[in-house]
């Protein structure tokens, strides 16, 4: 206080304009001989350099800053870092006279300010240049954010502020309370934000007739037309015959020949299937031969279940009900695979696999097996029980056209167990190893 006297004798004693503030840094014991006037209310503080100045042994608290035109002072030249915040009394001070935008905030300890007995009401925030504010260097934690009135940040809404001269990156959002900030910030208003798109199609997408066209060709001309459509798309009905291998074998003892068979008619679900198969010898006649006719019907995409009967020509004429499946198994094998009931109660099945591997477009190398099983011995054909006989082949095929391809390859057979001695019994070999050279086509 008697420092605060002594500044103000010195203010007294001259001109407002002229007065020399560097003798605020003496020292304040100093004696004065004169008794300190009343402060003069109209003392021009803008023409002070309160730079030189020591704000830190000012009692700030006791001056009457309403009076005081802050918006007239110098700031920059204010050296606010060696200012002492605490000793000042920012709850006497009028901030609305001052013009912070021309303040350097960046240099302030807000940490240690005591921002409980700020008038936030009187502030222009609008003015204020927070591109300068130092954020990171800001000790959130030791504001008390419950002791400032916040009522008057209404007066806010008005103030635009220009956030993009602030760096966020800096800033401790940890120490903020972003559940108070609700409602508070208008982000539509952000530059840049783009708007929400509607949901949903328009209004008029669901007006007009079911049909377009109809419109303009009529419902009759346009009928037959849908019709057709349907029938190319889902009611699809079509044939096929498919010659899979018809070839000659040669190897040790009789040249032998083969033909396997089939075609069906019909639609995408259900088809008419017929396939045949057989084999003998050149100069002999037909040692094995059968045909079956079944209905087949798609269980998915990539099977069908398949049913009827079939009959044997040769050896022994005799009928089957069967039951089986084919189609595509995954990794592209295809699949035919059928158990056989006879008319005399003899049980059997054959499951056979192949796989198409391209090595261009044209020229494709196909291996190929077929397993046959038997539940009981069948003497009379000479077929034993179990897996009665393996065959294995390798062809590679050369697709001139897409319907025609002429093949040569390898091809192994051999009858096993029981079958296998039956073979011997009558003077045949159990297995057999032959080239192959045949054609595959289909019409």
């Amino acid at each position: 206080m008697r420092t605060l006297i002594l500044a103000a004798a010195a203010l007294a004693s001259a001109p407002a304009a002229a007065q020399d503030h560097s003798g605020h840094a003496q020292d304040s014991a100093e004696p004065r001989e004169q008794d300190a006037p009343e402060q003069d209310a109209g003392a021009d503080h803008g023409a002070m350099d309160h730079g030189s100045m020591d704000h830190g042994t000012m009692d700030h608290g006791s001056m009457d800053h309403g009076s005081m035109d802050h918006g007239a002072m110098d700031h920059s030249g204010m050296d606010h870092g060696a200012m002492d915040p605490a000793m000042m009394d920012h709850g006497a001070m009028d901030h609305g006279a001052m013009d912070h935008g021309t303040m350097d905030h960046g240099a302030m300890d807000h940490g240690a300010m005591d921002h409980g007995t700020m008038g936030q009401d009187a502030m222009q925030h609008g003015a204020m240049d927070h591109g300068g504010m130092d954020h990171g260097t800001t000790d959130s934690g030791t504001m008390d954010h419950g002791a400032m009135d916040h009522s008057g940040h209404g007066a806010m809404a008005d103030q635009p502020i220009d956030h993009s001269g602030m760096d966020h990156g800096t800033m401790d959002h940890s120490m903020m309370d972003h559940s108070a900030m609700e409602g508070m910030m208008d982000h539509s208003a952000m530059e840049g934000a783009p708007a929400l798109p509607a949901s949903g199609p328009p209004p008029r997408a669901f007006e007009g007739p079911a049909h377009a066209a109809d419109v303009i060709y009529g419902s009759d001309a346009m009928l037959p037309a849908r019709r057709q459509l349907a029938s190319e798309n889902g009611d699809f009905n079509g044939s096929m015959l498919m010659l899979e291998r018809l070839e000659a074998r040669v190897g040790k003892g009789e040249d032998a020949y083969l033909w396997d068979a089939q075609g069906w008619t019909g639609g995408d679900i259900d088809k008419l299937w017929i396939k045949t198969e057989g084999e003998g010898a050149f100069g002999s006649a037909v040692e094995d031969a059968e045909v079956q006719a079944l209905w087949s019907h798609a269980i998915g995409p990539w099977f069908d279940l398949q049913a009827g009967v079939r009959y044997d020509i040769e050896p022994d004429s005799r009928g089957h009900a069967v039951l089986g499946v084919q189609g595509l198994a995954p990794y592209m094998f295809e699949l035919d695979a059928a158990a056989f009931l006879s008319d005399r109660g003899d049980l059997t099945a054959r499951v056979e696999g192949e796989y198409d591997q391209r090595i261009t477009q044209r020229l494709i190398l196909q291996p190929r097996a077929e397993i046959s099983l038997a539940a009981q011995d069948i003497p009379e054909i000479g077929v034993g029980s179990g897996v009665s006989s393996v065959e294995v082949g390798l062809r590679l095929r050369y697709e001139i056209r897409r319907e025609f391809a002429p093949y040569v390859g390898v091809g192994y057979s051999a009858k096993l167990g029981q079958t296998a001695d039956f073979a011997r019994e009558d003077g045949e070999d159990s297995d057999v190893l032959a080239a192959l050279i045949g054609l595959r086509a289909w019409f």
